[in-house]
């Protein structure tokens, strides 16, 4: 029966009733990601006091309770009784839209540009405390079931010191998790401290009795050597800062003799993982005086064609970082992940341009270097657009019949619901494609070795046969010319053995997705299925399949195993127990890859996949315990 729709079916969600019924239009989501963005709502209240010249050191602690605290020794909430009624701090934490940044002269720059951060963090809280320090004097209030306030602000005592400590738990019923990460918040405050110059920041796990402390008298300079530490530069980090029509711009850069690129971008503290004009900036100016510079000196010839941005960027590893006034500042979307600001593009290009092309002149040795790694890259930028061409004008050759003869499409052309199953050889593949629904799924099966594209060129990859399968099947390009729109499936899935051999394809797979196709996994469109390790049968020839040996050691605690069968790859499975186990999408469990942070990506893929040999041992004498059987598992550090 329909609901009568009148006057009364309009309702006002009063103070912060409307985040709780809407979270994931004020934190993005209410998974792990969605509560972390509570952390950082809090941090970047302390950051922007440090920013602002108040204070130097921030300490986050994970309680055993489940709470996480944010301490910091800025100027600490205003606590006066507001033009409202209420105490000022009791404003902040419950009204949204209420904070100091929208008054001029309190914040030169700030992150947190909406003002609904602590609000919105104590309305998806089932308990927060906080406490202020300031003229003297210590204060303290808190709030109960999302924003209710528990105990008024309460003078406690007297104190020589200023600051703020906010203490949350997250409400079980608003995520589906709510256990923080201590890896996750240490990247995000260790990035913190590189930005800011003599900030100190302190990370202390009291459930695990660990901690961090970060500290950079260097800046973004330290934050590239991070970066870089386990490459080889080809010159010395370029470090420049400059400011116009009130945006300050600093940048650190430097070229390593790798294939890849790596361009981190900040604005008031706040990373912008999908970039924005600044980025746009830089790599307009980078591109512009790198071809200016190879015109001047001859390296390019009147009848050369100019670089492109992948020429120049090769090898590329940059952090820019602007600081722009509120008045100034666009993101795109609550979650900050783009920058908008029109004038941050001409700004960043000029600051750019002018610092680049003195670095050029007066360090020689560095830009002939520099000049010399781009050539070579729009060489075989050239060559790998050749043999793209080739491979899209051989229909009806051989080696496009190579291609078919691999692939067995699925009979419905719908990319936004077909899947690709990229199979371990011809075993696998044969069971995949009789147990499939061949509606929507396509199944890839590898015959050969897959290429290391971390130590390999794009010239390279395009003579891969299975890489070059890989590209053609997908049908989205490769590298700058990818077009996730273009993209022939909506879901792209890793199925290999689950053994060594199998991890060993599945991580030279991930590389390849994400040095040359990194669109699909910031789209979450690649996968990794998970096959059973073993059947196991028990009395009256009752079965279940077991994905681990920890699982295995649980399920047969009391029972009588009759029989134990090891699949030692896919094609010891018939196609009904294939489709049952890692295909049925009813049943099947797939594990998404996720880039959730760009500088440690970068870094891990540089290392298990580089060509320095010593980083790589020394990580995986760190991270990896082997056993006897020859299996493995990650230290849960």
């Amino acid at each position: 029966m329909a609901t009568k729709y009148d006057e009364h079916s309009i309702k006002i969600l009063e103070g912060l009733e409307a985040v709780r019924k809407r979270p994931g239009m004020y934190i993005g989501s209410t998974d792990k990601r969605g509560l972390h963005h509570l952390v950082w709502e809090i941090v970047d209240n302390s950051i922007d006091e440090v920013m602002n010249g108040y204070g130097d050191t921030i300490k986050i602690t994970l309680h055993k309770d489940g709470s996480l605290s944010v301490a910091d020794n800025g100027r600490g909430v205003p606590v006066g009784k507001h033009e409202s009624g209420k105490s000022t701090v009791e404003v902040i934490y419950t009204v949204l839209h209420a904070g100091g940044k929208f008054e001029e002269g309190n914040y030169k720059v700030s992150g947190g540009l909406h003002g609904v951060g602590a609000s919105v963090v104590n309305a998806l809280s089932s308990f927060m405390i906080v406490n202020s320090r300031r003229d003297g004097k210590e204060y303290t209030i808190s709030f109960k079931d999302g924003g209710k306030v528990a105990s008024k602000l309460t003078e406690v005592g007297t104190t020589n010191r200023t600051g703020t400590l906010v203490r949350f738990t997250p409400d079980k019923e608003m995520f589906s998790t709510t256990e923080f990460s201590y890896s996750v918040i240490c990247e995000r405050m260790q990035e913190s401290a590189f930005l800011l110059k003599g900030l100190t920041v302190e990370v202390v796990d009291e459930i695990n009795n660990r901690s961090e402390k970060y500290h950079y008298d260097n800046g973004i300079k330290s934050f590239v050597e991070y970066i870089n530490e386990d490459k080889t530069p080809i010159n010395n980090v370029l470090h420049f800062k400059g400011s116009k029509d009130g945006i300050e711009v600093e940048i650190a850069m430097q070229y390593t003799d790798s294939y890849n690129e790596s361009i981190v971008s900040f604005v008031n503290n706040v990373k912008t993982g999908d970039g924005g004009s600044h980025e746009v900036g830089f790599k307009s100016a980078l591109t512009k005086a790198f071809n200016d510079y190879a015109r001047k000196n001859n390296f390019l010839k009147a009848k050369d064609k100019n670089f492109e941005g992948g020429d120049v960027r090769e090898g590329l590893t940059a952090v820019i970082s602007l600081r722009i006034p509120e008045a100034l500042l666009q993101f795109e979307g609550q979650t900050k992940g783009k920058l908008g600001t029109p004038i941050a593009k001409t700004v960043v290009e000029n600051i750019t341009l002018e610092n680049i092309q003195f670095y050029l002149e007066e360090n020689k040795d560095s830009a002939v270097n520099i000049i010399n790694k781009a050539l070579k890259g729009k060489m075989a930028r050239d060559a790998a657009r050749k043999a793209r061409d080739e491979a899209r004008k051989s229909t009806g050759t051989k080696k496009e019949k190579n291609i078919s003869d691999k692939l067995a499409p699925a009979s419905r052309h719908d990319s936004s619901k077909n899947e690709l199953f990229i199979v371990e050889g011809d075993s696998a593949g044969g069971s995949a494609k009789s147990g499939r629904d061949r509606t929507y799924q396509a199944i890839l099966p590898l015959r050969g070795k897959v290429l290391n594209t971390e130590k390999a060129s794009l010239e390279d990859a395009y003579k891969n046969a299975e890489i070059n399968t890989l590209i053609y099947t997908i049908g989205a390009g490769v590298g700058e010319d990818f077009n996730i729109k273009e993209c022939n499936y909506d879901k792209v899935i890793i199925m290999t053995d689950a053994d060594v051999d199998g991890c060993h394809i599945q991580v030279l797979l991930i590389t390849f997705f994400y040095r040359y196709m990194k669109p699909l996994i910031e789209e979450g469109r690649l996968y990794i299925a998970c096959p059973p390790l073993y059947k196991c049968t028990f009395n009256k020839k009752e079965s279940m399949y077991v994905y681990s040996d920890e699982e295995l050691k649980e399920v047969t605690k009391g029972k009588n195993l009759e029989d134990l069968q090891r699949y030692k790859g896919l094609g010891e499975m018939d196609a009904e127990q294939l489709w049952d186990t890692t295909m049925d999408p009813s049943k099947r469990t797939l594990i998404r890859v996720n880039l959730t942070d760009a500088v440690l990506a970068e870094k891990r893929v540089s290392v298990l996949m580089g060509e320095k040999v010593e980083p790589r041992k020394v990580w995986i004498e760190e991270n990896v315990e082997f056993s006897l059987e020859d299996n493995y598992q990650i230290n849960k550090k």
